[in-house]
């Protein structure tokens, strides 16, 4: 749907957008400019809310008849992520990818667009502002970091040892834990991660194996998605079945180097179910 000089128009409208309404309010918020939505160490900042609105107007002006799906807008209007699997285009945006990362202070944020129609995926970015990191995948054009093309890393079919990224355990619902414990006890090298939209380029880049997520809000997941399936990577529900981006897979979903790979960590997780071979 977009052709080579619209995909690099979209990553100056990123860039921009994340110079003129993110950065120069990294570090320097103010408490009015830090509120809540669902709890607590829910954030939502100024920043985010301006870096959606200002996206809306450079992306749905670029593809004629397209909608955006933002954040930020779907907490006012749920009713929005409905487009996602409708007839018009639909822009996926996360405006800030690690909103309590960027209130503390820390670099590890970055901004998430995804183009999508009808639930496919078509194009992404992922750009983390303060450390300058861009990464870019289109449908059957593959997944490039800064400029370089990517792979995910073949892994050996085995659990023992395989690196296995989850989020922390403060963030575990009581009906994950003992799956999350399963794993473990298979010997798995496990370790936290902070923020999805950098793990994602972690794992297309090959310096991450494989990926358990226990939520599936769209706008966290689209753009690292797309760059990862580009990269030679699989997303697998908990059933065995391709991850769909509109909604209502079965959890966690995984991503890995491989159906295989992604199969035998959802066998630990889930050790009295039978999940079906891939399609």
């Amino acid at each position: 749907m977009l052709d080579a000089t619209e995909v690099a128009e979209v990553e100056r409208a990123v860039r921009r957008v994340a110079e003129e309404q993110i950065l120069p309010r990294f570090g320097r918020l103010a408490a009015a400019d830090i509120g809540y939505k669902s709890s607590e160490t829910d954030y939502v900042t100024v920043a985010d809310r301006a870096a959606e609105e200002e996206l809306a107007k450079h992306l749905t002006a670029l593809v004629p008849g397209s909608v955006m799906v933002g954040e930020e807008a779907v907490a006012a209007d749920p009713g929005l992520l409905a487009a996602i699997d409708g007839d018009a285009p639909v822009w996926i945006v996360d405006p800030i990818d690690g909103t309590h990362n960027f209130v503390s202070g820390s670099p590890r944020f970055t901004t998430l667009v995804a183009l999508a129609h009808r639930g496919r995926l078509l194009a992404s970015w992922t750009y983390a502002p303060v450390m300058d990191l861009m990464a870019v995948a289109t449908a059957g054009g593959g997944a490039y970091v800064d400029g370089q093309r990517v792979r995910v890393r073949p892994v050996e079919p085995t659990l023992r040892h395989l690196d296995v990224s989850v989020s922390p355990p403060i963030w575990w619902k009581p009906s994950e834990r003992a799956g999350f414990h399963e794993l473990s006890r298979h010997g798995v090298a496990l370790s936290f991660f902070d923020t999805s939209g950098l793990e994602y380029i972690q794992l297309a880049s090959g310096r991450r194996t494989a990926m358990v997520l226990t939520w599936e809000l769209p706008w966290d997941h689209a753009a690292g998605l797309l760059l990862h399936a580009e990269a030679g990577g699989v997303a697998m529900a908990a059933d065995g079945s391709p991850f769909r981006i509109g909604g209502g897979n079965p959890m966690p979903f995984l991503v890995a180097p491989d159906a295989e790979t992604a199969r035998l960590v959802l066998s630990a997780l889930h050790p009295a179910e039978d999940i079906p071979p891939a399609a």
